[in-house]
């Protein structure tokens, strides 16, 4: 998710000018308080999300000629912070139907600004390698016969879920008490730190068990195979704590602040105009997080290998 932030001042200086502000704001374009404070974009800690707000920053920046600043957020407060007109836009949401109903339907202070291009999917992976000693293991239904081979220092008597930030949206531990799993759930506490973890055990063809996520760079380079959960449906998920399902394939939406979906000029229109695919999104990500570039750069050399996707979010906008 990625946020904008924006504040906008009021002048109120002569007479005249109060009469004529109606014809004034009429005929002038809002380009002009696009540039009159930066653009603050917050970034969530996974890299997919990072690789959208480096693109987005360096095309504000370099077409657009728009100040831009970064701030690192997780989802709940990027939805507080763009509700309460604090920030103005959230670029990448993986599904929080509590906090729309509260923002977008009762208090309207953030609208919807259409898909990212990219369908999220969460679930639980092991690796292919794993799959084909126990071809088994992709039914939830075999987890507990193999929990024995998934056994860690830190999980004790039973299997270890391998899990990131306790701040990712994960409704693990209903599920492997509701499903009456015999595994624990063991927080890495980031992103980079599970990536670290899986890629060391697939270097020594260890076995795991973890949650994780498409898209991601990850996926492909470690081989990880979905481990089948219950199948979702609509409202098996309502609450929490008695959920049995598995997670919903969830088509990545953005939000912006409905202040600065009306008044945020191209900025506004540049970022409802964004999306692109999953092969775009683990370019850049993997850029990032494994070739140890800055945002910025691993931005500047997806911009420079891809004109045909990105130009086509500014149609119009450079010559208004």
């Amino acid at each position: 998710m990625y946020l904008i932030s924006r504040r906008t001042a009021v002048p109120a200086t002569a007479a005249v000018f109060a009469l004529l502000a109606p014809l004034v704001l009429g005929a002038c374009s809002s380009d002009s308080d696009a540039h009159a404070e930066p653009v603050v974009l917050t970034s969530p800690t996974w890299t997919g999300g990072q690789a959208n707000v480096a693109v987005a920053r360096y095309l504000l920046e370099n077409e657009l000629d728009q100040k831009v600043r970064t701030r690192q957020m997780d989802e709940k407060d990027a939805w507080k912070a763009v509700g309460g007109g604090k920030a103005d836009a959230i670029l990448e949401d993986w599904g929080h139907p509590d906090l729309e109903e509260k923002y977008v339907f009762k208090k309207k202070t953030i609208v919807r600004a259409g898909d990212v291009g990219v369908t999220g999917k969460i679930g639980w992976y092991v690796p292919e390698y794993l799959t084909e000693k126990h071809p088994g293991i992709t039914d939830w239904k075999k987890l507990n016969d193999l929990a024995p081979l998934l056994r860690t220092p830190k999980s004790g008597n039973k299997g270890q879920l391998i899990e990131g930030s306790p701040e990712f949206l994960t409704r693990d531990d209903a599920l492997i008490k509701n499903l009456r799993l015999n595994y624990k759930t063991v927080y890495t506490g980031s992103e980079k730190a599970q990536i670290e973890e899986i890629q060391e055990r697939t270097r020594k063809r260890q076995p795991f068990l973890t949650y994780w996520w498409r898209p991601h760079w990850l996926a492909s380079e470690a081989n990880l195979k979905e481990v089948q959960l219950p199948a979702h449906y609509e409202g098996c998920d309502k609450n929490p704590k008695t959920v049995t399902c598995g997670y919903p394939e969830t088509p990545l939406k953005k939000y912006l602040s409905a202040d600065f979906s009306k008044n945020g000029g191209k900025a506004a229109e540049f970022l409802k105009n964004f999306q692109w695919g999953e092969d775009d999104q683990n370019a850049v990500a993997k850029m990032i997080a494994q070739d140890g570039l800055s945002p910025g750069a691993a931005a500047k050399k997806w911009v420079k290998e891809n004109p045909g996707t990105w130009k086509v979010w500014l149609w119009g906008l450079q010559e208004k």
